[in-house]
């Protein structure tokens, strides 16, 4: 499903555009950036991408878990976490999101691709309709 929409949230430009770069020359299309949470949901609600890649250390009011949760429980969109962070607590509050996938930077883009596409054939599979 390589046509697929895929919105990058990361607050760091220069990140965001390697991100943005590596998507598209994977044959993803990129409809937009956002460098905050409360920007990510205005995104999603403006463009309704296939998918969202998720930092979870944003700038502005709400981190991109709490991001992560309203996408997924307003417009049942897929979140893939791409972060730097593993640590105990970030993850048991991350799980709570039911995350499509949790990928570690630096990343292989084999690990981006693979996580992108089980995440949308899982998606896609379930009729849209997993759990909200």
């Amino acid at each position: 499903m390589t046509d697929a929409k895929i919105l990058v949230v990361e607050d760091e430009n220069i990140v965001a555009l390697e991100i943005k770069k590596r998507l598209q020359k994977l044959g993803y299309i990129v409809p937009g950036v956002a460098s905050t949470g409360e920007d990510a949901i205005s995104k999603v609600e403006g463009i309704l991408p296939d998918l969202v890649l998720m930092d979870i250390m944003l700038k502005g009011e709400i981190d991109g878990i709490h991001a992560a949760g309203e996408i997924r429980k307003r417009f049942n969109i897929p979140v893939i976490y791409l972060t730097a962070y593993s640590d105990e607590e970030t993850l048991q509050r991350a799980k709570f999101t039911e995350p499509y996938g949790y990928i570690l930077k630096p990343f292989e883009e084999d690990d981006l691709r693979t996580t992108i596409e089980i995440a949308l054939y899982r998606h896609q599979a379930s009729g849209g309709k997993e759990k909200k």
